[in-house]
Parts: C-alpha cells; structure tokens; sequence
C-alpha cells in the first residue's frame, strides 16, 4: 500500500514537472518553407487566392476525406474565411490583405493557436518560387504536443512542406494542361447585353472581369433583368507592344434595356457578324498562344479581319462552372470584313440570315453606380 503511494506521489510530482516545464516553454514559433513550383506566378497566385481551391492542396484537407469545411460567400481575396473540422483539429483562416500575384497575409486559427501566415511569389526562371511563412503563439496544450513531437518548427513545417508538394503536383497537371483548336468559319449572333467599358493593362484583365462580371451581375438581379448566356470581353482595341487594351466586360442579357445616364454601366447591342472561331480548353495563361494560333490562320487563309474591333473571348465554361482550369473552356472570335459562303466542312451554328433587332423594353432601369 505505502508502495502505492509513493507511486501515485512520483506520478503527481512527474505531471506538475511536466506541467511546469512545458508552462516555461517559449509560446512563439516561427516557421517558413519554400518551393520552386512549375507554373506562373500569376495562376499560383489566383488559384492560392480562392479559398475553393484550398481542398486541392493544404495537407490538412487532402489528407482527411471526413474533413467538413465551411466558406465565406465570398472565397477570394481580402475579407474571405474558411473554416474546417477535422481529425487532427479545428480552426479557421481568413485573408487580411493581398498584393497581385506578388503575396497573400492571413490570420489563422489551429487548435488553440493564432497565426499570422504570409505567403509571396518570385518569378525565377520561367518557375515560381513560393515561400510560405508562419509567425504566432501556441496554447498549452499544444506546447504539450510540440514537446513530444519535435516542436512546432517540425510539426507545422512538415504541414507546410506537404501542402507545397500538392500544390505543385495540382497545378503542374491543371495549369500546363491545355489545348487549343481553331474551329474555322461560324456565325455569331446578334446579343443585348450590359457592359462597363474602360482601358486596362493585360496583366490586369483577369482581375478587372472578375469584379465587373460580379458587379454587373448583381445589377440584373437587383433589376430583375434576365442573363441570357456566358459572360463576355469585347476587345475593342488590343495593343501588344504597350499590352494595354481598350474592352467591355460583358453580360448578355435577353432584352435590351435603356439605362440612365451618368451609370457607368451601359446597355448595347452586338450585331451579328462571322467570325473564326477559335476554342481554347484550359487556363487562362494560354490565352496568347490560342489568339497567336487563330492569328496564323488568317494569314495562312488569306482572310482579312474587320477592324472595327479585334476580338471577343466567351467564357463558356469557367471557374463557376468548374474548379479545375484544365477543363475551363474560353471561346475566340475573331471578326471578318468579307461575307464567306461556307462550306459543309465549316462551323456554322447559327443561322446566316440578317436577324432584325427586337425594339426595347419600354422602362428605364436607374442606374446605383
């Protein structure tokens, strides 16, 4: 029995020991690793950016099937959350601030512990380097984990190193898969449709679609005005040598409507006109090798396009539809200047008939913008 007891006192000493040397323990952990990743800076950086991605490649949901993960309506950029409960532990995440393809900050939450997490882009020679940093404070209990397991620099880096491998691996199969088809002749419809109009950098025109095709879209369903087809970009002028371009950001929609002036949204009609149609399936990163392709074709057909503007890209198929970029379908049509009879071997899906535009809807939709 006196056995016991002093058992039972060595055990009791042993735990206050513990408990008092792991109270004792530096709270903060500092933690970065890096990797070359085989992909552009600016497709890591959208696809890191949009917390839908985020189940493709952190360690924490691909290595758990049961993990439940909750967003924030919004899942990109600054102000979106994601939340998750999982086997190895709860916690959540939310994007503080951003800077275009160069870093993305967070704060972060994992079981007990808060995080201030950054992750930055360097371009390095036709790759991309990603480093990806942590800096925060650990609770008690896990000061207990990190005692038994190699501390958090161990427990935390090999998180970090394993969801770098998947992002990799993810985007070296969904970024730099990708084909393009120049299908040949078609007809393309008349369209109504609501557009903001504006000059932009080339390297800004993914980012600027993004925030016009949602702000137009919430103006229809204010308005109650009815979408009718896949969002659009007219290139009204495209100019290589500065990159700069003047475009409308289109939504088509079934009937044409009168806004109020001073909106910077207007309302407008695309008149049918034939096109070479070209059909890029993949990421958006290849957009130039599907517009040099179509390009070619004129020259080698010896057709000559309609200036009166460069070109349309359709994004029939996109990051709403679908998460994975290899899949995202973007349509280019280039217009003609001369009326072609087509062949039967050629794309014609539309009726080549003159269609009269339909008169407007008599009511007026003021303008929020």
């Amino acid at each position: 029995m006196r056995i016991l007891k002093y058992l039972f006192l060595l055990l009791l000493l042993s735990i206050v020991a513990l408990s008092i040397f792991v109270a004792t323990q530096k709270g903060n952990f500092s933690v970065e690793r890096s990797k070359i990743i085989n992909s552009p800076k600016s497709s890591i950086y959208n696809f890191v950016n949009d917390f839908n991605n985020w189940k493709d490649w952190n360690s924490l949901a691909v290595e758990d099937s049961l993990i439940i993960i909750t967003l924030s309506q919004n899942t990109i950029g600054n102000g979106s959350t994601l939340s998750w409960e999982a086997e190895q532990g709860d916690g959540d995440i939310q994007t503080v601030n951003i800077k275009e393809n160069d870093s993305i900050s967070q704060k972060m939450n994992f079981n007990g512990n808060s995080a201030d997490v950054v992750m930055n882009f360097k371009d390095t020679l036709g790759k991309t380097k990603v480093t990806w940093k942590a800096k925060g404070k650990m609770g008690f209990l896990f000061k207990v984990l990190t005692t038994f397991n190699g501390g958090a620099e161990k427990i935390f880096g090999l998180m970090f190193e394993k969801s770098l491998v998947n992002l990799d691996k993810k985007l070296d199969y969904e970024i730099n898969t990708y084909s393009v088809k120049v299908n040949g002749l078609t007809n393309y419809p008349e369209t109504f449709y609501l557009a903001q109009t504006f000059t932009s950098e080339f390297s800004k025109v993914g980012k600027n679609s993004g925030i016009v095709f949602s702000k137009i879209t919430k103006f229809c369903e204010e308005n109650n005005i009815s979408i009718s087809g896949k969002p659009f970009i007219i290139y009204r002028t495209y100019d290589n040598t500065n990159e700069l371009t003047k475009l409308s950001i289109c939504i088509p929609i079934k009937d044409p409507i009168f806004i109020s002036e001073g909106s910077d949204i207007s309302s407008d009609t695309l008149k049918p006109f034939q096109a070479i149609k070209t059909t890029l399936t993949g990421d958006y990163s290849h957009t130039k090798k599907a517009l040099d392709k179509a390009l070619a074709y004129f020259r080698s057909k010896y057709i000559k396009p309609d200036t009166s503007f460069s070109h349309i890209e359709v994004f029939a198929i996109g990051k709403k539809e679908i998460n994975n970029p290899s899949k995202w379908t973007t349509e280019i049509y280039y217009p003609i200047k001369q009326r072609v009879v087509a062949k039967p071997t050629e794309i014609i899906p539309q009726t080549t008939e003159e269609v009269a535009p339909k008169p407007p809807v008599e009511k007026e939709i003021p303008s929020e913008f």
